[in-house]
């Protein structure tokens, strides 16, 4: 090749390369920066701008009247479901996360985040909240893309996987930061406001873009901490409009009272809204900043809902719906309001086209972008199903506890969660939710072709994500001693559970381990209140040790303990007056 060809051929391929770069930084520069908001248990109808005349929320009702706004949007029953198919797009039945607690509720770290496929394309990733998909590595949200994360442990403040000596506390609590406890000052509501948005100044300032998610657990009970302001103003409050049921004096005065703390919550997390929109007027980014609002799933006691029936837990869709508020001004209009069934698995592929971020040929989504519907006129949307089923147990049950949508058709077999028990006839009721919403008027027999439609499209569905992957519903392992966690904290949230009821003083279970190689380890066994001496037992494979467990001691029973290379079941039986139970917690520390 000639000399001139040479330096020619160089400079087309360096003006090639150069212009590539520019092409790829413009396409950076103008993409917009991500904040998900999602409340735990607040339920569809507890926003002024549903129709709740009792609880406030002027800020959300502001950022409503600003926001596009999807009006038939739907999550999952209960919580760590919903959080699953949000972080994934894709049913939590595929992820191994099928239910909230006993080690059902960490999900597969096979799955791809959206935080790693936001992370992978150049943008700072922080979680602040309630991640609720396992505690342990490499199940933990810092495992799972967040390079950021200010966390609880399990599915909430006040439940067995509660730091040592801080359990309970939303004031002042001590939570997970990058993987290590830290005791903070304030309400936990707005310490997780605080983080973001000390993280999303930073990212600004250094000309990132940012995905932040914002997980409260608020108005999750307990509800015995609440901000005292907002308790004193609504505890004067007559909530008689929002109770679905007439109450007695006795029952309505309990129930006003734990309205009047989740009202106070509620209010607590709109007003954060406001500062976080304030923050990013500051910082001068709000134009082109997605921020989402959601809630996980229905409230957590039978109170408004809008023109539904149901709450928490249940597949009516009381229980399932969520509005969806879409604030995005540089793309989205003001008020754009879409009625197309949407659902929890299509937030991950909406985020990922509003960002420009491709997904790997091969991998499977079970949502769709819903962009299209905010971002354009008279938008396509084809007739789709879209189930939700969840129930207590380890392995899901056809049939059982679920729902399947085709607007305006509702299939439903609402027997029940936590009544795994039925398995008898099935009792399915299907309703035109355009005509019923309410769900009062079951039409199966009259519309035999649709109800056997859904009915074959829920089986369909089951078998295909019940085949995601060889014996889909094992659960995940905790993997121990590596150096991303040297001491892991092993509690009641995820061992597989074998006596009483889980969380109670006399039940018992055992973990799921896996170590890397073998090692020693420092055994320490804490439990959650007083005890007479007793002795533990501590089973880990065809290991068997004993410790003795002094009187009145709650932590700082410790023994070393060899643990081989592979897959182990640790179990610890702890036998105090003749009745065994299990620890509190376990803290297995390498050395």
């Amino acid at each position: 090749m000639q000399p001139n060809r040479i330096l020619r051929t160089v400079a087309l391929a360096l003006a090639w390369l150069f212009t590539g770069y520019l092409t790829n930084a413009v396409i950076a520069a103008e993409r917009p920066n991500v904040i998900v908001i999602m409340s735990d248990d607040q339920g569809g109808g507890d926003y002024g701008f549903i129709g709740n005349n009792v609880i406030r929320t002027p800020e959300l009702d502001v950022m409503h009247q600003r926001s596009g706004f999807l009006n038939r949007f739907y999550v999952s029953p209960v919580c760590a479901p919903t959080r699953a198919s949000l972080m994934t797009g894709r049913y939590n039945y595929r992820t191994r996360c099928i239910d909230t607690y006993v080690g059902r509720a960490m999900m597969d770290t096979d799955e791809i985040t959206l935080a790693e496929f936001l992370r992978d394309a150049g943008y700072r990733t922080g979680i602040y909240g309630k991640w609720h998909l396992g505690d342990n590595y490499p199940l933990r949200a810092m495992d799972q893309g967040f390079q950021d994360s200010l966390v609880h442990r399990g599915g909430g403040i006040g439940q067995p996987s509660d730091p040592l000596g801080a359990e309970g506390k939303y004031t002042d609590p001590t939570l997970i930061q990058n993987g290590e406890e830290v005791a903070l000052k304030g309400y936990c509501t707005d310490i997780y406001f605080d983080a973001a948005m000390k993280f999303i100044a930073n990212s600004a300032e250094n000309d990132k873009r940012f995905f932040t998610y914002i997980a409260t657990n608020a108005p999750h009970g307990p509800f015995h901490d609440v901000p005292p302001e907002l308790y004193d103003e609504y505890s004067k409050i007559d909530f008689t409009s929002i109770l679905v049921s007439k109450l007695n004096p006795k029952r309505m005065q309990a129930e006003s009272e734990k309205l009047a703390r989740i009202a106070a919550m509620i209010t607590n997390i709109d007003q954060n809204v406001g500062r976080l929109f304030s923050k990013l007027d500051d910082l001068e980014i709000r134009d082109n900043t997605i921020v989402v609002y959601l809630n996980d799933n229905g409230p957590n006691t039978m109170r408004f809902v809008g023109d539904m029936r149901g709450m928490k837990t249940g597949v009516d869709d009381g229980g399932i719906r969520s509005p969806l508020l879409f604030h995005w001004p540089a793309k989205v209009q003001a008020r754009k309001t879409s009625d197309a069934l949407c659902a929890h698995i299509d937030l991950l592929p909406t985020i990922l086209d509003a960002c420009d971020v491709k997904v790997p040929a091969g991998h499977k989504l079970d949502g769709r972008s819903f962009l299209p519907l905010l971002t354009g006129n008279n938008a396509a949307w084809p007739t789709r199903q879209v189930v939700f089923q969840t129930h207590r147990g380890n392995k899901p049950m056809q049939y059982h506890h679920f729902a399947i949508h085709e607007h305006p058709w509702k299939l439903v077999h609402p027997s029940g969660f936590g009544k795994e028990s039925f398995l008898g006839d099935a009792k399915y009721q299907l309703y035109n939710l355009n005509k019923d919403p309410r769900q009062k008027n079951d039409i199966a027999n009259e519309n035999a072709e649709v109800f056997q439609r859904l009915k074959t499209g829920y089986e369909n569905w089951f078998q295909d994500v019940s085949s995601t992957r060889p014996n889909n519903y094992a659960p995940p392992r905790i993997v121990i001693g590596t150096e991303h966690e040297l001491r892991s904290v092993l509690t009641r949230q995820d061992w597989r559970h074998v006596q009483g009821k889980p969380w109670a003083g006399n039940s018992n279970g055992f973990w799921l381990l896996e170590a890397p190689q073998a090692a020693g380890y420092e055994l320490e066994l804490a439990f959650s209140s007083d005890h007479p001496a007793g002795t533990a037992t501590i089973t880990a494979g065809t290991l068997t040790k004993q410790l003795d467990i002094s009187a009145g001691q709650r932590n700082g029973h410790r023994t070393g303990i060899n643990l081989p290379k592979g897959k182990i079941k640790l179990a610890v039986d702890v036998v105090f007056d003749g009745k065994a139970q299990g620890p509190h917690q376990v803290i297995l520390t390498r050395r």
